[in-house]
């Protein structure tokens, strides 16, 4: 066990029915190590409703306001993706449990709690370093969520009609796109939207950002890797006056001719690991490669 008292700060997805035994593991586990626990209020409110774990003794906070060694996003990819939005630049390690389906990024699951719990105590755990997407709106505004983990998605608001995306490199045209949007991803993300779109899968720390297509009016358009230290401007013309910009699935409406600008931001997601966890191997396993699905 660690010499020092541990903070863990907890993050949940409200939106999904709570898995009781995995809540109690997780309170419980760290209670008998001895750590301080404090619950982001909502979740917090969600969890008493519920009725699914013993929260005497266990602080609450709102918004930013926590202090932690560690926060742990108790659901699927996509509350660790908001986990991440909140933890921010702080470079609080995340520690994901999966309570959802998928679990690229919460890969600890519910038989592997107690494991995970012990490794941490002991400082027996890796950093995976995730770069983040920043998006800028040079001509003003603003934007609701302003750094990406996964991606940053350009679309339509219009069921029918296209969208304009005029994009440059470092000032330089790259193409116009007409299309039902555009992704610009990480690596991490490659394998979220992008992967959905035809885009390929790009191993982490591998250091580029990736564009592809939603649904092109041209097949010529293919998906396209960048270096991770050039800058993307996208100005977008629609029909509808309108269009939606989407930072890991957070949209916002903004008005035709708004200029975004998108760039490595100046610090990464920290997400905790156990040792002998192997990005390949995790990759063959959730897309289930391999498997013989055949009747």
């Amino acid at each position: 066990m660690s010499e020092r008292t541990l903070r863990f700060a907890l993050f949940g997805n409200v939106f999904q029915t709570p898995v009781p035994a995995t809540v109690a593991q997780v309170v419980g586990g760290l209670r008998r190590r001895g750590a301080r626990m404090a619950v982001d209020r909502v979740y917090y409110d969600f969890l008493l409703s519920a009725g699914c774990a013993d929260l005497a003794g266990v602080g609450v906070f709102d918004g930013a306001d926590f202090e932690a060694d560690f926060a742990v996003s108790m659901g699927g990819d996509g509350t660790l993706l908001r986990t991440a939005g909140r933890v921010g630049s702080r470079q609080v390690p995340i520690v994901g449990v999966n309570m959802g389906r998928l679990g690229f990024l919460a890969d600890v699951s519910s038989d592997e709690v107690e494991d995970a719990l012990d490794a941490i105590c002991r400082g027996d755990y890796t950093i995976d370093s995730r770069a983040v997407l920043q998006v800028t709106l040079p001509g003003g505004g603003h934007l609701a969520e302003a750094f990406a983990l996964n991606d940053v998605a350009v679309l339509k608001t219009d069921t029918a009609a296209m969208i304009t995306i005029r994009a440059s490199i470092d000032g330089e045209h790259l193409a116009t796109y007409q299309a039902d949007g555009l992704i610009v991803s990480t690596p991490t993300g490659s394998t979220a939207y992008s992967l959905s779109n035809g885009g390929p899968i790009i191993v982490p720390q591998t250091g580029v950002m990736l564009l592809t297509a939603v649904a092109p009016h041209s097949l010529n358009i293919r998906p396209i890797v960048i270096p991770d230290t050039t800058e993307v401007e996208l100005t977008v013309e629609s029909r509808s006056h309108t269009f939606l910009v989407s930072v890991d699935g957070s949209s916002e409406a903004l008005p035709e001719g708004t200029t975004l600008r998108l760039r490595r931001a100046d610090y990464d997601v920290k997400i905790v690991k156990r040792r002998g966890t192997r990005y390949f191997s995790t990759l063959r396993q959730k897309m289930m490669w391999g498997a013989d699905n055949r009747g």
